[in-house]
Formats: C-alpha cells, sequence, structure tokens
C-alpha cells in the first residue's frame, strides 16, 4: 500500500516526531489538530504499523517510528532538491550553451555580455567558438550551435534572426599612405587602391555589403588579397599591400603601421543574432536577452 503515502503524511508525521506534540506540530503545519491526528492515523494504517506511543504523559517514536524519521527527513530533502534542479533548468540556471560569434563580433560589447551571463548564471557551461557567418549558419541547422553572432547575416529559412547593432565602416590604410593624412573620407577616395578583404564564402552578404559601398561611390574594388581574419588584413594593410575597408568595431585592433579612418557614406554593416525555430532554450534567451542590452545600438 506504499502507492498511497503521499509527502504531505511524511511532513505532518515529522512535525510530530520533532515536537513530539500533537498540538505544538499542528500549530506549526498551520493546521487543526484533529485533522493532524487523522492523518497521522491514517499513516499508521497505510504502514501497518504504530509510529508513536501515545500515554497520558506524552508521545513517544515507536522503533518504526524512529526509522521513520531518518527516511522521511532524506525521501523530503531528495524531491525539494530535484524541484529545486527543475526549477532551475526551468529559469535557464543549469545547462550547456553553446554560442558562436564571428570574429569581428568579439571586438564589440559581446565579451561584456559574456561576464554579465557568466555572472548572472554560473552554472550554466558556456561554450563559445569562433566561426565564420557562413560556418555558423550551418552549425546552427544541424544543431552543434545554439546562438549564433554573425556579421552580415543573410535571413535563412528554419532561422529566426535579429539584427543587434549596426555600424559604420572605416577604412585601413598605412601609416605611409597618402590618404592617412586626412580625418575623414569620402569611399570615392579609395577608387583605383588594391584591396585586402576576406573571401567571400565566409560571410556573403558581409562581402556584398562591402562591396556594394564602394559600388554606390563609382568603382569596384580591386581586391588582390584575401584572408580570413581582421587582425590578419590590419597586418598586411600595415605592410603595404594595400587598403581595406572595415566594420568600426575593428579599430580595436591596434597594429603599428596601420591607421583608420571613417568614412562618409550611408552603408552600414551589421551584427545580427540567430538561433533555430525549434531551439531556442531557456539559456539561449537569457543570453539574448543580456545580449541585446549591451549590443543595441
Amino acid at each position: 500500500m506504499n502507492e498511497e503515502i503521499e509527502l504531505r503524511h511524511l511532513r505532518y508525521f515529522l512535525a510530530v516526531a520533532e515536537t513530539l506534540h500533537f498540538s505544538e506540530a499542528a500549530r506549526r503545519l498551520g493546521m487543526a489538530q484533529p485533522p493532524l491526528s487523522q492523518q497521522i492515523k491514517r499513516l499508521e494504517e497505510i504502514l501497518g504499523h504504530q509510529l508513536f506511543n501515545r500515554t497520558t504523559r506524552g508521545v513517544r517514536l515507536t522503533p518504526a517510528g524512529s526509522l521513520l524519521v531518518e527516511r522521511a527527513r532524506s525521501t523530503l530533502a531528495k524531491v525539494n532538491d530535484d524541484i529545486e534542479q527543475v526549477r532551475h533548468i526551468g529559469r535557464g540556471e543549469e545547462g550547456t550553451l553553446t554560442v558562436g560569434f564571428a570574429g569581428s563580433v568579439i571586438f564589440t560589447p559581446l565579451p561584456a555580455a559574456i561576464r554579465t551571463f557568466r555572472r548572472l548564471y554560473p552554472r550554466v557551461e558556456l561554450r563559445l567558438q569562433e566561426m565564420f557567418t557562413s560556418g555558423q549558419i550551418a552549425a546552427l541547422h544541424n544543431g552543434t550551435l545554439d546562438l549564433a553572432f554573425l556579421r552580415d547575416g543573410d535571413p535563412t529559412e528554419g532561422l529566426t534572426q535579429l539584427t543587434l547593432r549596426k555600424e559604420p565602416y572605416v577604412a585601413i590604410l598605412s601609416e605611409k599612405h597618402p590618404l592617412a593624412s586626412k580625418k575623414t573620407l569620402q569611399v570615392k577616395d579609395l577608387a583605383g587602391e588594391p584591396f585586402v578583404l576576406f573571401d567571400r564564402r565566409m560571410g556573403p552578404l558581409a562581402f556584398d555589403r562591402t562591396v556594394a559601398c564602394c559600388e554606390r561611390a563609382g568603382f569596384r574594388p580591386n581586391i588582390i588579397q584575401n584572408a580570413p581574419q581582421w587582425p590578419t588584413v590590419v597586418r598586411l594593410v600595415a605592410a603595404g599591400l594595400g587598403v581595406s575597408l572595415a566594420p568600426a568595431c575593428v579599430t580595436a585592433v591596434t597594429i603599428p603601421g596601420t591607421v583608420y579612418r571613417p568614412v562618409r557614406t550611408i552603408s552600414r554593416t551589421t551584427i545580427d543574432v540567430a538561433f533555430r525555430q525549434d531551439h531556442d532554450t531557456q539559456p539561449a534567451k537569457n543570453f539574448l536577452a543580456i545580449a541585446q542590452t549591451h549590443l543595441s545600438g
């Protein structure tokens, strides 16, 4: 008949066992004494053994009752631990979260968002992966990423995508370049210059927007060298291979021999976040909310 025992029976029993006084136990439980006595009697009937010796001098635990005290405490503690664990999971306070990001995004306030998330959710295992935008899209689809922070993410079927930040472009120049003496540039000032840029396969829309920025100024960039990461682009520019157009956040990369100059253009590059529509876990929602606070702008 164990299946008839309820958690409340164990709580009632422990209250009496700890006070050895039915009236005091009833007050602790916020109930009247007669119903409490009835529930204890019912528990004894289910177990088939007396749990308390009741005399005019007071209440004492029987050997069976003494054993049940230990087991009841263990059972309730386990149930409470399990319930709290479920609540932690439900609030996104435990689990694993895998976040991808394009290389340039690490120069934005994303690291601040990461620090905030780690502080607020220390029991979530946060896994970070730097990946090209195109690779992140594939990783979202196959489930190896929960969230992807993209540079100029292209809307993709099956993914929800939000724009978090719009950035202007800057020109990257060798400090010896004639244009380095100007405080600001127009995009057309770069016409005819050799360009160092990333390969289109790494981020198709980011590449297309950069090219479109130049085309609005009346020319198509002459790309003579590709590089996989912005620090590499900056180093190649410092070596005199050419010039480049980059998101403004890349100015955080400080390499001797290069300068950054704002360019006057209406073109903007975006930081977008994407996730699978059927895989928006609570930890991912929590991280996204923090990222929106830090990166919005």
